[in-house]
């Protein structure tokens, strides 16, 4: 494994340096280098290129778990051990991320406030039974890009969106309105927030009521009230935003744009989904 990772690096480092380093001969890594390949070398290689191949497609964003389960899907057989082992020596990991801390929603206002029917209940049987949504920001040179979003907790498919430079009221209508036009729901739709003005007030009351959905709030300043939808923002920050500098809105627009509709939604694998994407799950997929 030694002379192996010598040769993946031959280009980036001095050969005597490593075999020092690494305390092996050079006549022993070239020695290896001559030598036919044995037939555990080369499906080593080779898997080492499927997982290569498989955390390409993820964005960098996969650790050794979810290209083991990806890996297993398209019937490549190997053991989780050995796709840690080889990721590790190929220097192959998943993105460093930072920690993300969410934004708490300012709630000081006079509108009525739904009581916590969810109560940290974050199964669903079906679709369309419980829905939660919040508001994020994005940052970029042009100002915050605000986003709304909303989730169905029985697949963790984000199946609404709205983007705006405002938080307005609207930014949530319209987030609310793509996921009711997707998803044609019947009336009972359990709908969570957290106490935000713009979930609050009587616009939006007023189109929870027109589609026959139940309001649900969190708790004051209590993210662990609407923690899945937290665990998103974290997501998608850290998988894409933090590594990103965004020069304008329309740039950062598109960017999530694609990494929902493209990426999350139809390929990202969920571990509380058993390692399959949201779509995938609704349609009965293992």
């Amino acid at each position: 494994m030694k002379y192996a990772w010598i040769l993946a690096h031959r280009k980036t480092f001095h050969i005597k340096a490593m075999c020092r380093v690494l305390e092996v001969s050079k006549s022993g890594y070239y020695a290896s280098v001559k030598r036919p390949k044995s037939t555990q070398q080369n499906r080593r290689e080779k898997l080492l290129i499927d997982i290569k191949n498989t955390h390409d497609q993820s964005r960098g964003t996969y650790g050794s778990p979810r290209v083991f389960q990806d890996l297993k899907a398209r019937g490549v057989k190997v053991c989780k051990n050995t796709v840690a082992k080889l990721m590790h020596h190929g220097e192959i990991r998943s993105k460093m991320t930072k920690r993300y801390v969410p934004m708490t929603t300012d709630s000081k206002h006079t509108h009525p406030v739904a009581k916590n029917v969810l109560d940290r209940d974050f199964e669903a049987s079906a679709p369309n039974r419980k829905w939660v949504t919040d508001i994020t920001y994005i940052e970029t040179d042009e100002g915050c890009l605000y986003l709304a979003g909303v989730l169905d907790l029985h697949s963790r498919k984000m199946v609404g969106w709205s983007m705006s430079a405002t938080m307005k009221t609207t930014l949530v209508e319209d987030a609310l309105k793509m996921a009711v036009a997707r998803r044609h729901p019947e009336a009972g739709v359990l709908h969570h927030s957290d106490r935000g003005s713009q979930y609050a007030c009587g616009e939006y009351r007023t189109l929870l009521a027109a589609h026959g959905f139940e309001g649900s709030m969190s708790r004051t300043g209590n993210c662990y009230d609407n923690a899945v939808m937290e665990s998103f923002w974290g997501t998608l920050k850290t998988e894409l935003v933090y590594h990103e500098k965004y020069l304008t809105r329309e740039q950062a627009r598109q960017s999530i744009f694609e990494y929902i509709e493209v990426f999350y939604n139809r390929l990202r694998r969920h571990s509380s989904l058993g390692y399959v994407s949201p779509e995938a799950f609704e349609a009965g997929k293992k």
